[in-house]
């Protein structure tokens, strides 16, 4: 995949990259696989803003992903789509009975290629096994944490997590933040490298693609007044008088942990990203 950048025409030109969207090969999604995308605008079931800086963008219809891969029978890739709802690119895939699904795509994956799901799969990008049937070192995406719910764990642009090693039942997992983590061996994964290599490299140009996706202005808080952020007030530029950062609501907001160590998750994490 290859980036797209743009002749200074405009200040917001100049700065501008887009993906050359080499490979999509499809440009509407499937009308059985789609459903409308209801906006609430940071809003929660009262009303309440409970997330700031969200309103307006484009519409958007959600790509039903099969992130299970429980249909055993081979699979044809029939089309690489683009996917608004994500970073990664999907994959329109058919299988033998002529039921139609989305997946995210890896990289490599092309038009025609047969891709299969199950313990006699082979280890090729794609194909979804459980991990006590991938060999050690394998790097994988679309990991499960609980068999049979579905992938959680690395499925954005560009991203892998590598297989370290398997005992008692566990398998040792090495994830794109350097996390290590232990995931159950009967837990699924799919062979690979999520596609769209580049993504990382885009640059939005201007401050209106950042409104396309619904994402609001956000104000500093020490142009505010005191009544609306503990940052605001003062005689001209001020400092924010704390000892550190803080939200709108007096929380910390620099460094600060936010972990409970005392999940029951802690103990599936062999090393933390941070190296502790």
């Amino acid at each position: 995949m290859a980036v797209k950048t743009y002749k200074p025409t405009t200040p917001g030109r100049r700065q501008m990259t887009t993906p050359s969207f080499e490979e999509i090969t499809k440009k509407s999604p499937e009308k059985s696989l789609i459903f409308t995308k209801k906006k609430h605008a940071g809003r929660n079931s009262y009303g309440k803003i409970t997330v700031r800086h969200r309103g307006g963008g484009n519409k958007i219809k959600y790509r039903i992903i099969d992130f299970k891969r429980q249909n055993d029978a081979p699979a044809t890739v029939l089309a690489i789509e683009y996917d608004p709802n994500r970073t990664a690119y999907i994959a329109l895939i058919e299988y033998e009975g002529g039921k139609k699904a989305y997946i995210i795509a890896p990289v490599g994956l092309k038009v025609g290629d047969v891709i299969y799901s199950g313990e006699t799969a082979d280890i090729k990008p794609g194909n979804t096994l459980p991990i006590s049937c991938i060999p050690t070192g394998t790097f994988i995406y679309n990991i499960e944490l609980y068999p049979g719910k579905g992938a959680q764990l690395v499925r954005s642009a560009g991203t892998a997590a590598q297989l370290m090693s398997k005992e008692n039942g566990m398998a040792l997992v090495r994830l794109p933040s350097g996390e290590m983590r232990y995931v159950r061996l009967n837990c699924k994964a799919t062979v690979g490298q999520v596609g769209n290599l580049e993504h990382e490299n885009i640059k939005l140009g201007k401050a209106g693609k950042t409104r396309h996706k619904g994402i609001r202005p956000t104000v500093r808080g020490s142009v505010m007044n005191p009544c609306d952020h503990p940052h605001g007030g003062g005689e001209g530029r001020s400092p924010i008088g704390r000892s550190g950062p803080v939200t709108p609501w007096g929380k910390p907001a620099l460094g600060l942990k936010t972990r409970n160590k005392k999940s029951r998750t802690e103990q599936f994490i062999a090393k933390h990203r941070n190296g502790k």
